[in-house]
Protein backbone atom coordinates (compact mmCIF):
# COMPACT_ATOMS: atom_id res chain seq x y z
CA UNK A 1 0.00 0.00 0.00
CA UNK A 2 1.46 3.37 -0.99
CA UNK A 3 1.62 6.32 1.44
CA UNK A 4 -1.40 8.05 -0.03
CA UNK A 5 -3.59 4.93 0.27
CA UNK A 6 -2.24 4.24 3.74
CA UNK A 7 -3.05 7.75 4.96
CA UNK A 8 -6.48 7.51 3.34
CA UNK A 9 -7.16 4.21 5.11
CA UNK A 10 -6.05 5.65 8.43
CA UNK A 11 -8.30 8.69 7.91
CA UNK A 12 -11.25 6.45 7.07
CA UNK A 13 -10.62 4.30 10.15
CA UNK A 14 -10.41 7.36 12.39
CA UNK A 15 -13.56 8.81 10.85
CA UNK A 16 -15.51 5.59 11.38
CA UNK A 17 -14.20 5.38 14.95
CA UNK A 18 -15.32 8.94 15.72
CA UNK A 19 -18.72 8.34 14.11
CA UNK A 20 -19.09 5.14 16.09
CA UNK A 21 -18.28 6.91 19.35
CA UNK A 22 -20.75 9.69 18.54
CA UNK A 23 -23.47 7.14 17.79
CA UNK A 24 -22.68 5.24 20.99
CA UNK A 25 -22.72 8.49 22.97
CA UNK A 26 -26.07 9.49 21.47
CA UNK A 27 -27.48 6.06 22.21
CA UNK A 28 -26.32 6.28 25.81
CA UNK A 29 -27.80 9.77 26.14
CA UNK A 30 -31.10 8.51 24.75
CA UNK A 31 -31.17 5.47 26.99
CA UNK A 32 -30.14 6.12 30.61
CA UNK A 33 -28.56 3.19 32.47
CA UNK A 34 -30.97 0.42 33.35
CA UNK A 35 -31.98 0.12 36.97
CA UNK A 36 -34.02 -2.40 38.95
CA UNK A 37 -35.50 -3.08 42.36
CA UNK A 38 -33.10 -5.89 43.22
CA UNK A 39 -29.71 -7.33 42.33
CA UNK A 40 -26.70 -5.52 40.89
CA UNK A 41 -28.89 -2.71 39.56
CA UNK A 42 -31.02 -2.48 42.71
CA UNK A 43 -31.61 0.52 45.01
CA UNK A 44 -28.32 0.20 46.91
CA UNK A 45 -26.45 0.60 43.62
CA UNK A 46 -28.59 3.26 41.92
CA UNK A 47 -26.21 6.09 42.78
CA UNK A 48 -23.30 4.20 41.22
CA UNK A 49 -24.98 3.37 37.90
CA UNK A 50 -24.55 6.84 36.41
CA UNK A 51 -23.39 10.27 37.53
CA UNK A 52 -26.89 11.63 36.87
CA UNK A 53 -28.18 9.22 39.55
CA UNK A 54 -25.82 10.55 42.25
CA UNK A 55 -28.66 11.97 44.37
CA UNK A 56 -29.86 8.41 45.00
CA UNK A 57 -26.76 7.94 47.19
CA UNK A 58 -25.81 11.40 48.45
CA UNK A 59 -29.17 13.20 48.67
CA UNK A 60 -30.34 14.35 52.10
CA UNK A 61 -34.10 14.57 51.46
CA UNK A 62 -34.71 11.29 49.69
CA UNK A 63 -38.04 9.48 49.39
CA UNK A 64 -39.81 7.38 50.50
CA UNK A 65 -39.75 7.82 54.27
CA UNK A 66 -41.46 6.34 57.31
CA UNK A 67 -43.81 9.13 58.39
CA UNK A 68 -43.35 9.58 62.14
CA UNK A 69 -43.62 12.44 64.60
CA UNK A 70 -45.69 14.69 62.34
CA UNK A 71 -46.67 18.08 63.75
CA UNK A 72 -50.22 19.32 63.23
CA UNK A 73 -50.34 22.61 61.40
CA UNK A 74 -52.73 24.98 59.64
CA UNK A 75 -52.04 23.89 56.08
CA UNK A 76 -53.83 24.83 52.85
CA UNK A 77 -56.44 22.49 51.43
CA UNK A 78 -55.53 20.21 48.55
CA UNK A 79 -57.87 21.47 45.83
CA UNK A 80 -58.01 19.12 42.88
CA UNK A 81 -59.73 19.91 39.61
CA UNK A 82 -59.29 16.76 37.56
CA UNK A 83 -61.08 16.20 34.27
CA UNK A 84 -62.05 12.93 32.66
CA UNK A 85 -59.60 12.03 29.88
CA UNK A 86 -59.11 9.21 27.35
CA UNK A 87 -57.05 6.36 28.74
CA UNK A 88 -53.32 6.37 27.90
CA UNK A 89 -51.66 3.48 29.76
CA UNK A 90 -48.24 1.81 29.67
CA UNK A 91 -46.35 -0.95 31.44
CA UNK A 92 -43.00 0.86 31.44
CA UNK A 93 -40.97 -2.00 32.86
CA UNK A 94 -41.04 -0.62 36.39
CA UNK A 95 -44.75 0.03 37.04
CA UNK A 96 -48.14 0.54 35.45
CA UNK A 97 -48.40 4.21 34.50
CA UNK A 98 -51.24 6.34 33.15
CA UNK A 99 -50.34 9.56 31.33
CA UNK A 100 -52.85 12.36 31.84
CA UNK A 101 -53.92 14.84 29.17
CA UNK A 102 -53.29 18.54 30.02
CA UNK A 103 -55.87 20.57 31.91
CA UNK A 104 -56.28 18.84 35.28
CA UNK A 105 -54.86 20.75 38.23
CA UNK A 106 -53.88 20.65 41.89
CA UNK A 107 -53.90 23.90 43.85
CA UNK A 108 -52.13 24.14 47.23
CA UNK A 109 -52.41 27.63 48.61
CA UNK A 110 -51.04 29.89 45.86
CA UNK A 111 -49.26 27.05 44.07
CA UNK A 112 -50.81 25.63 40.91
CA UNK A 113 -49.72 22.28 39.48
CA UNK A 114 -50.89 20.26 36.49
CA UNK A 115 -51.41 16.49 36.73
CA UNK A 116 -48.89 14.73 34.48
CA UNK A 117 -49.34 11.04 35.25
CA UNK A 118 -50.03 8.52 37.97
CA UNK A 119 -48.54 5.11 38.70
CA UNK A 120 -48.44 2.39 41.34
CA UNK A 121 -46.06 0.64 43.75
CA UNK A 122 -46.48 -2.66 45.60
CA UNK A 123 -46.05 -2.69 48.52
CA UNK A 124 -46.44 0.98 49.37
CA UNK A 125 -43.22 2.95 49.35
CA UNK A 126 -44.33 5.31 52.13
CA UNK A 127 -44.85 3.93 55.63
CA UNK A 128 -46.85 5.59 58.40
CA UNK A 129 -45.57 4.97 61.93
CA UNK A 130 -43.77 1.85 60.75
CA UNK A 131 -46.72 0.43 58.81
CA UNK A 132 -46.68 -0.22 55.08
CA UNK A 133 -49.71 -0.71 52.83
CA UNK A 134 -50.51 -3.18 50.04
CA UNK A 135 -50.45 -0.57 47.26
CA UNK A 136 -49.80 3.12 46.74
CA UNK A 137 -50.75 5.38 43.86
CA UNK A 138 -48.47 8.35 43.13
CA UNK A 139 -50.15 11.22 41.27
CA UNK A 140 -47.36 13.36 39.81
CA UNK A 141 -47.93 17.06 39.15
CA UNK A 142 -45.70 19.86 37.84
CA UNK A 143 -45.95 23.64 38.00
CA UNK A 144 -45.02 26.05 35.21
CA UNK A 145 -41.36 26.07 36.31
CA UNK A 146 -41.14 22.28 36.46
CA UNK A 147 -41.34 21.91 40.25
CA UNK A 148 -42.98 18.62 41.17
CA UNK A 149 -45.72 17.79 43.67
CA UNK A 150 -46.84 14.22 44.33
CA UNK A 151 -50.05 13.10 46.02
CA UNK A 152 -49.61 9.62 47.50
CA UNK A 153 -52.73 7.51 48.07
CA UNK A 154 -52.19 4.52 50.38
CA UNK A 155 -54.63 1.65 49.81
CA UNK A 156 -55.94 -0.85 52.34
CA UNK A 157 -57.50 -4.20 51.40
CA UNK A 158 -61.30 -4.17 51.19
CA UNK A 159 -63.75 -3.35 48.43
CA UNK A 160 -62.58 -3.04 44.84
CA UNK A 161 -61.67 0.33 43.34
CA UNK A 162 -63.61 0.95 40.13
CA UNK A 163 -60.87 2.91 38.34
CA UNK A 164 -58.21 0.34 39.18
CA UNK A 165 -60.54 -2.38 37.91
CA UNK A 166 -60.71 -0.58 34.56
CA UNK A 167 -56.95 -0.05 34.42
CA UNK A 168 -56.02 -3.63 35.24
CA UNK A 169 -58.23 -4.90 32.42
CA UNK A 170 -56.37 -2.75 29.90
CA UNK A 171 -52.72 -3.30 30.90
CA UNK A 172 -50.75 -3.68 27.64
CA UNK A 173 -49.34 -7.13 26.94
CA UNK A 174 -46.11 -5.61 25.63
CA UNK A 175 -43.88 -3.63 28.01
CA UNK A 176 -42.73 -0.10 27.14
CA UNK A 177 -45.41 0.30 24.48
CA UNK A 178 -48.06 2.97 25.25
CA UNK A 179 -51.66 1.91 24.75
CA UNK A 180 -54.09 4.70 23.87
CA UNK A 181 -57.75 3.76 24.24
CA UNK A 182 -59.92 6.76 23.24
CA UNK A 183 -63.08 4.73 23.83
CA UNK A 184 -62.34 4.52 27.58
CA UNK A 185 -62.63 7.67 29.68
CA UNK A 186 -61.02 7.76 33.14
CA UNK A 187 -61.19 10.18 36.07
CA UNK A 188 -58.13 10.32 38.36
CA UNK A 189 -60.24 11.66 41.20
CA UNK A 190 -61.68 8.15 41.53
CA UNK A 191 -58.39 7.17 43.21
CA UNK A 192 -58.78 9.75 45.99
CA UNK A 193 -60.67 9.40 49.28
CA UNK A 194 -63.21 12.04 50.26
CA UNK A 195 -61.07 13.05 53.24
CA UNK A 196 -58.11 15.05 51.88
CA UNK A 197 -56.18 15.55 55.14
CA UNK A 198 -52.51 14.91 54.51
CA UNK A 199 -48.92 14.68 55.65
CA UNK A 200 -46.44 16.88 53.84
CA UNK A 201 -42.65 17.05 53.65
CA UNK A 202 -39.80 17.78 51.25
CA UNK A 203 -38.64 14.74 49.33
CA UNK A 204 -37.44 13.34 46.03
CA UNK A 205 -38.40 11.10 43.18
CA UNK A 206 -38.42 7.49 44.40
CA UNK A 207 -36.77 6.22 41.21
CA UNK A 208 -33.56 7.28 39.43
CA UNK A 209 -32.41 10.00 39.09
CA UNK A 210 -33.90 10.51 42.60
CA UNK A 211 -34.11 14.28 42.02
CA UNK A 212 -34.87 16.28 45.16
CA UNK A 213 -37.06 19.35 45.59
CA UNK A 214 -40.30 17.36 45.30
CA UNK A 215 -43.25 18.41 47.50
CA UNK A 216 -44.98 15.33 48.92
CA UNK A 217 -48.62 15.14 50.04
CA UNK A 218 -49.43 11.75 51.56
CA UNK A 219 -53.14 11.39 52.24
CA UNK A 220 -54.07 10.38 55.77
CA UNK A 221 -57.24 8.55 54.70
CA UNK A 222 -56.96 5.22 52.94
CA UNK A 223 -59.33 3.98 50.22
CA UNK A 224 -59.50 0.28 49.41
CA UNK A 225 -58.64 -2.20 46.71
CA UNK A 226 -59.78 -5.80 46.60
CA UNK A 227 -57.46 -8.77 47.25
CA UNK A 228 -58.03 -9.79 43.63
CA UNK A 229 -56.87 -6.39 42.38
CA UNK A 230 -53.73 -6.58 44.51
CA UNK A 231 -52.98 -10.10 43.28
CA UNK A 232 -53.36 -9.02 39.65
CA UNK A 233 -50.78 -6.23 40.09
CA UNK A 234 -48.42 -8.42 42.15
CA UNK A 235 -48.31 -10.99 39.34
CA UNK A 236 -46.71 -8.32 37.16
CA UNK A 237 -44.71 -6.54 39.86
CA UNK A 238 -44.17 -8.70 42.96
CA UNK A 239 -42.13 -5.84 44.48
CA UNK A 240 -41.49 -2.41 42.97
CA UNK A 241 -40.90 -0.25 46.04
CA UNK A 242 -37.74 1.61 46.99
CA UNK A 243 -36.64 0.97 50.60
CA UNK A 244 -37.33 3.57 53.28
CA UNK A 245 -34.80 6.42 53.27
CA UNK A 246 -33.39 8.38 56.26
CA UNK A 247 -35.51 11.31 57.36
CA UNK A 248 -32.38 13.32 58.30
CA UNK A 249 -34.35 15.55 60.65
CA UNK A 250 -36.65 16.98 58.00
CA UNK A 251 -39.94 18.52 59.14
CA UNK A 252 -43.11 16.49 58.64
CA UNK A 253 -46.42 18.31 58.98
CA UNK A 254 -50.00 17.01 59.26
CA UNK A 255 -52.95 19.11 58.18
CA UNK A 256 -55.60 19.76 60.84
Amino acid sequence: MNARRFSGAVLLTLTLTVVGLLVLSAAQEGHPPHWAYEGKEGPVEWGNLDSSYAACSVGKTQSPIDIKGAKKADLPTLNVSYHAVPLDIIDNGHTIQVSYAPGSTLTVGKKLYTLQQFHFHHPSEEHVNGKDFPLVAHLVHADAEGHLAVIAVLFELGNANSLIETLWKTIPAVKEKPHDIPSISIQAQDLLPNDRSYFTFAGSLTTPPCSEGVSWYVLNSHPTISPQQLTAFAKIYPMNARPIQPTNGREILLSK
